[in-house]
C-alpha cells in the first residue's frame, strides 16, 4: 500500500498534468482560432476582390439599354434612327442618353460628317467589342433560363 507521502507526490503529478493538458488544450484552441480568423479574413479579401469588379462592370453596363444597344452595334455601325429600329420601345431621349454614357466609357464612338445635314454615325470600339465574350454568356444563360422557366 503507498504511504502518504507517495499519494501526494502522485496527486501533485497529476495535477501538473491535468494543468499541461489544460494549457496546451488553451493554446491549440487560441491556435485554431487565429487560424479562422485569417482564413475568414483571406474569405473577406477574396469575396471583395470579386466583388469590386463586378460592381464596376454592372455600373458601365446598367440599365436595360446598354448592352442591346452595344448588341445592335456589334452587327455594324449604325446611325441613330437605325439602333432605335434594332432596340424596341427606347425612346430618343433615353438612347441619346445611353449613347452618351457608352461614348464615356470608351465603348462606343460617335462620328459626325461633315454633310448636310449632318450625318452622325455609332461605331463599336475595340474595347467595346471586348464585351463579346461577356455578352455570348448572358445570351447562352438567358436562352437557359427562359427554357427552364417559361419553358420556352
Amino acid at each position: 500500500m503507498p504511504d502518504d507521502a507517495n499519494l501526494t507526490t502522485l496527486a501533485i503529478y497529476w495535477k501538473a498534468l491535468s494543468f499541461r493538458i489544460a494549457l496546451s488544450s488553451w493554446i491549440v484552441t487560441r491556435n485554431i482560432m487565429a487560424i479562422n480568423k485569417e482564413i475568414t479574413a483571406e474569405a473577406k479579401t477574396e469575396c471583395t476582390k470579386k466583388i469590386l469588379p463586378v460592381k464596376d462592370a454592372l455600373e458601365v453596363l446598367s440599365g436595360r439599354w446598354k448592352l442591346p444597344i452595344i448588341i445592335s452595334l456589334g452587327f455594324g455601325n449604325k446611325r441613330f434612327k437605325e439602333i432605335t429600329k434594332d432596340v424596341h420601345n427606347i425612346t430618343d431621349k433615353v438612347l441619346s442618353k445611353e449613347l452618351k454614357e457608352l461614348e464615356v466609357n470608351k465603348l462606343i464612338t460617335r462620328t459626325v460628317y461633315d454633310t448636310f445635314p449632318p450625318t452622325v454615325e455609332y461605331s463599336i470600339t475595340e474595347y467595346g467589342r471586348s464585351l463579346h465574350e461577356v455578352v455570348e454568356a448572358l445570351n447562352k444563360w438567358g436562352t437557359s433560363h427562359r427554357k427552364k422557366i417559361m419553358g420556352k
